[in-house]
Order: structure tokens, then sequence, then C-alpha cells
């Protein structure tokens, strides 16, 4: 939507489940369980801006309802969606969030729960720098931008792309597998309760090779449907994959393809 002074878009990034049946960092569905944002950015007139610099150094204002509002960072520069959207500008040459920028999240996810909403918070930071900067990028390039933060594909991809899905980690040559394989400190650095506008352009943010990820779409039949059961917990992703052994084997491996 577009009126004489500002544009307004929503984002809508589905919750989703992985390391289905067989298909451990493989195999993701979306949900109907959705991260919502709601976004406006005033158009610049250049006269004002011209007679104000300083409302440049203005930070993004930030709302929040739904699941988690009560923990979920408002500082633009402390908040996971947001960070992933700047992340995605300054690599393509934007140094910073527009002038007057307005979000307002409202979340369906629980956090912690396996229905990845860190993932849903990625994806929707991706697609919100595409559309701030109005990028352009393509699916496959929006993929490589989350892979940079998320490493393993299969909740990114089945949120971004949506449906049944199979998604792997390409074999890239060494020095594109060097630049994938970045510490997460350097894609998403951790902005000072005083940073601003000019923090961590330098050095620049890494870019993300071509092509990190590739995903298949599955068929999906109508008669199937989807249960989530909610534990009353939070677990994160990394906590549980520490119970998880180092090798398996050839019958297990068997068994969960039987």
């Amino acid at each position: 939507m577009m009126s004489a002074h500002s544009r307004s878009f929503k984002i809508r990034v589905p919750a989703t489940s992985a390391n289905i049946g067989p298909g451990f960092d493989v195999v993701g569905l979306s949900l109907s369980l959705y991260l919502t944002l709601s976004v406006t950015v005033p158009i610049p007139n250049p006269s004002e801006s011209r007679s104000n610099p300083s409302s440049a150094a203005e930070r993004p204002s930030i709302s929040y309802t739904g699941e988690g509002a009560d923990e979920v960072p408002l500082d633009a520069y402390k908040n996971l969606t947001t960070r992933v959207a700047l992340y995605v500008l300054r690599c393509s040459g934007i140094q910073s969030f527009p002038q007057g920028l307005t979000i307002h999240a409202h979340n369906e996810i629980p956090f912690g729960r396996g229905l990845g909403s860190s993932g849903a918070a990625v994806i929707a930071g991706v697609i919100l720098g595409n559309a701030l900067g109005q990028l352009g990028l393509s699916l496959e390039r929006m993929l490589d931008f989350a892979l940079m933060v998320e490493r393993h594909p299969d909740n990114v991809t089945a949120a971004l792309v949506g449906g049944f899905v199979g998604s792997y980690l390409r074999e890239l040559d060494p020095s594109a597998t060097q630049a994938a394989s970045v510490p997460l400190s350097e894609v998403l650095p951790e902005y000072p309760p005083d940073a601003g506008p000019d923090w961590g352009r330098d050095p620049p943010p890494p870019l993300p090779p071509v092509g990190i990820g590739h995903y298949v779409r599955f068929e999906w039949a109508k008669e199937i449907r989807a249960v989530a059961i909610i534990p009353r917990f939070e677990l994160s992703t990394a906590t549980a994959r520490q119970v998880l052994p180092q090798s398996y084997s050839r019958k297990d491996v068997v068994r969960t393809h039987s």
C-alpha cells in the first residue's frame, strides 16, 4: 500500500516443523501459525531531510504483540529480525534503516517449542531487508542470507518457500566454504547500548556466497493434517542437539528409513 507520504506492507512467515522422520536436518514443513510484520516506511521529503539532518539517527520504532511479547527486544539493534534486515541492507550497500521506519510484529509462534520461531524471525528479517531496500532478491538468494545466520537449512527453507520441502547445504569450493562459515558474531555483531546508524560498518559484513543451499518441494496430500503438541517448557535447539550421539549404527540408520 502506498500513500503520498509513506509506503506500507505486510510480511507473514509461517512456523515450521523439521527433522521429520528420517529427514534429520533435511525435511521441513510449514505450519499455519505465523509471525506477521506490519511495516510503514515514510517517503522522505528532500527539503525536510536537508533542514533536519540529525533525524537520520532515529532508530526504527518496533512494537510487538502475541507470543513472546514480554521478552522480545524492541531495540532495532538487538531484535533478531531487524538485525538480520540490517545485515541484508548493508551487504547491498545500504548502511542504515530508512528514517522513520515503524514495525509492528504480531507473533503466533511459541518460543523454544520446536516450531521454528527463530527461523521465522530470521526469514522475516531477510524479507524485510529485501523489501526496505527494494533489492529484488530471488528466493534462492534470500536463502543464502538466511543460511549465514541459521546454519541448518530445514526450518528456514520451509519458512521461506512454504509447504513440504527437503533442503541441504551444497558442497562449495574452498573459498566459498570459508565465506559461508564465518562466525555468527561477524554476521550479526552484538551492538552496544549506544549503537547508532554508523556502528558496525567497518569491517563490512560478510557477503554470502551464491548457492549455499538447495531445496526440493515435495507433494503433500490434502488429507494429511499436522497437529502440534506444544510443551509448557522451552528447550533451545543447541541444548536439544547435545543429547544426540555423534554416530549411529547401520541398523539404526536402516530402521529410520523403513
